[in-house]
């Protein structure tokens, strides 16, 4: 089996920055062993593989460990290789996921993506999250992470989370935030149960992330800054049960896989 693979940084306006994410179309699906194991070799957050159907492409994600649900960064990556690497024209790119379908259209100089919002709640956050962070957050909320909200951006750079504490816990990661000092507010993200202990520029946060920032800033519109090593700016836009994310994408890479 030979397979196309493209390798792009998404969230990212040059090569190195935002989060990478490993493309490979499909003409037809193969096996889940088989696309896992590409995954795991390829050794990125996220590696997305999508085939065409009748009304769009099917979109799935898999980490390292396992498939998810949802993925933002890897979304933008597969759009900007259908638009930029397969020559597709189309006003809007329809995949359907696990989560839905979800609508990717082009932005002036980017792309944008229609994802549902998750609306996080207060909790009381289990002791082995707050061991790992090392330092009590100022609330702990919960959506399909656990999201500790911080005072400051000083506070979530500062952060040297014990991953180990960590692997139990029920939900899929940890994300840490606060209000940003020249954005609306920033966020590291941490996945050690998919084998992503930090994870670069995380779209699909934001889906829980935006809405609790914008019930909170009284804002609609939002700009974001994930604050890893490699960093990245995420638009958001709040429109009823949805967020709107955008950002940009670069090509890095272009190969071919032989199985």
């Amino acid at each position: 089996m030979k397979f196309n693979i493209f390798q792009v940084d998404a969230f990212a306006e040059k090569v190195f920055e935002g989060n990478p994410a490993a493309v490979v179309p499909l003409e037809e699906w193969v096996s889940d062993e088989v696309l896992q194991k590409i995954a795991e070799e390829n050794n990125l957050s996220e590696t997305a593989f999508f085939a065409p159907e009748s009304q769009g492409f099917k979109l799935r994600w898999f980490t390292p460990a396992a498939e998810v649900d949802l993925c933002g960064h890897a979304t933008l990556a597969a759009a900007h290789v259908l638009y930029e690497k397969l020559g597709y024209s189309g006003p809007e790119i329809v995949f359907s996921t696990r989560s839905g379908n979800l609508i990717v259209k082009k932005d002036g100089k980017g792309l944008s993506m229609d994802f549902p919002a998750s609306m996080p709640e207060v909790i009381q956050p289990p002791d082995a999250l707050i061991a790992g962070l090392g330092r009590e957050p100022q609330k702990v909320l919960a959506a399909f992470d656990y999201i500790a909200v911080f005072d400051s951006e000083d506070e979530i750079e500062s952060l040297h989370p014990d991953f180990s504490k960590w692997l139990g816990l029920d939900l899929r990661g940890v994300v840490t935030t606060a209000p940003g000092n020249e954005v609306d507010f920033v966020s590291r993200c941490f996945f050690p149960k998919l084998r992503v202990n930090e994870d670069p520029v995380t779209g699909s946060s934001h889906c829980e992330l935006a809405p609790y920032w914008g019930k909170r800033l009284g804002l609609k519109n939002l700009r974001a800054k994930q604050l890893s090593k490699r960093t990245g700016l995420v638009e958001c836009a709040l429109v009823e049960d949805r967020v709107i994310l955008s950002g940009t994408a670069v090509s890095y890479m272009q190969g071919q896989i032989i199985i």
